[in-house]
Parts: C-alpha cells; structure tokens; sequence
C-alpha cells in the first residue's frame, strides 16, 4: 500500500484538467478529474496531507494509476 499526497493528488487532477478541459456551460470535470476530486476535498475537510492508494474508489484509482502511467511514460512507475 503506497500513501499518495495531497499535492500529488493536485498534480493528477491538474494533469487530467490539462489533458480534458471543462466542457459545457456548466464546465464539468472530465470524468478523471472528477474521480480524484472527491477525495481531495475530503482530504482538506478532514485536514490529511496523504492517502493510502487503496483508499480510493475504483474511479478514481483507474484515474490515479493512469495518471502515473502517463507520468512514469508507460510503465507505471510513480
């Protein structure tokens, strides 16, 4: 079990906005960005600096682990 950040979970998010902007009139998240948002807030509503990686949702550990695929340049190494 590996613990993620606060400010890597920033970073993901960041990277999924850049890759995806908001759409619509409403300027929703891509669907990446959306996974990961909710346990940022409530990483900041609960005062947390780290998470543990299982700690996610499917969702958004789909969209974690692929963010650092992407990062690591494919081969899944944060």
């Amino acid at each position: 079990m590996s613990e993620i950040t606060i400010n890597e979970l920033e970073a993901a998010i960041n990277f999924w906005r850049s890759r995806s902007p908001s759409s619509g009139d409403e300027l929703s998240l891509c669907k990446e960005a959306s996974a990961l948002s909710k346990p940022y807030a409530l990483m900041i509503v609960q005062r947390r600096t780290t998470l543990p990686s299982d700690g996610l949702e499917p969702g958004a550990r789909a969209a974690w682990e692929a963010y650092v695929r992407e990062k690591s340049g494919g081969n899944g190494q944060a």
